[in-house]
């Protein structure tokens, strides 16, 4: 299994190297390491401020962000139930690496393995494709960790429903809001998946860096809102580093306006969080 994740990881990076194969500087791999270092810490610090920065629309976004995961609150214990009987029918494999890729040992691994193949091959594309995820991944693995002391949300195996809270309760069983798995992985997947311009291929990516996250419900390890809130972290986390990135690097994944988008849809019976980007 820890073959299969790291061959899917080393994959999407040659992928990615193979757009730009040509060394494209001079300077020495210490040089290099050392600006690529202080960028992964300024990305960092550049996400957290960006919320003093929002104006009407950023703060629309973040309304529909939070008004999306509470509806999906709402049916938390009907679609954990769900979710969790038709575990078995979800191949092994698959179960397991879900569990496997979505670790922060396991994650900082297969990205640090990026940054250094782009450092290695001086190519710059590749490069700040490993800061971009090394600094993403830090950013928003660090607010989840503060994020699921401050909220204390009980997890379902826990059996305590999904409105039982007991924030900075050290237990485990009570870090349940937000998934770190879903959060780690599709930090990844979004990242690398801002490489490439088919919209096929990005929901090819996207869909395999949700898959440890969906995998934490099906252990009962997280609720659905959990998941969808992480997801929501994961993609303006990624935006705002990379938005800082393009002042640091010339090679850019393209050349339009970031721009992420929530929309919430009502039918009978039913409500959806699109997300567009």
């Amino acid at each position: 299994m820890k073959l299969y994740s790291y061959a899917l990881v080393l994959l999407l990076a040659t992928s990615t190297y193979a757009q730009n194969i040509v060394a494209d500087s001079s300077e020495t791999r210490w040089d290099m390491f050392k600006y690529d270092f202080v960028n992964m810490l300024k990305g960092v610090g550049y996400s957290y401020a960006r919320p003093f920065h929002w104006k009407g629309k950023q703060w629309a976004g973040f309304g529909a962000v939070v008004a999306g995961t509470g509806l999906v609150y709402l049916a938390d214990d009907n679609t954990s139930r769900f979710i969790r009987a038709n575990r078995e029918s979800v191949p092994e494999w698959i179960r397991d690496y879900g569990s496997f890729y979505g670790s922060p040992e396991n994650n900082y691994i297969a990205t640090s393995g990026v940054y250094f193949a782009g450092l290695i091959s001086k190519n710059e594309k590749l490069r700040r494709t490993g800061v971009l995820l090394i600094a993403s991944a830090t950013s928003a693995g660090l607010l989840q960790q503060v994020l699921k002391s401050v909220v204390g949300r009980a997890r379902p195996l826990a059996e305590l429903g999904k409105d039982t809270f007991d924030p900075f309760n050290s237990s485990r069983n009570f870090h349940s809001f937000p998934s770190g798995h879903a959060l780690m992985a599709f930090t990844n997947a979004y990242a690398i998946g801002k490489q490439f311009k088919s919209p096929w291929v990005k929901a090819g990516i996207y869909t395999i860096g949700a898959i440890p996250g969906i995998s934490r419900i099906w252990d009962g390890q997280h609720w659905l809102s959990d998941f969808v809130f992480a997801i929501a972290i994961s993609v303006a986390t990624v935006e705002s580093v990379d938005r800082y990135l393009d002042k640091k690097y010339n090679e850019k994944y393209n050349d339009k306006t970031k721009r992420v988008s929530w929309n919430l849809n009502f039918g009978p019976g039913q409500v959806g969080l699109t997300l567009t980007f």
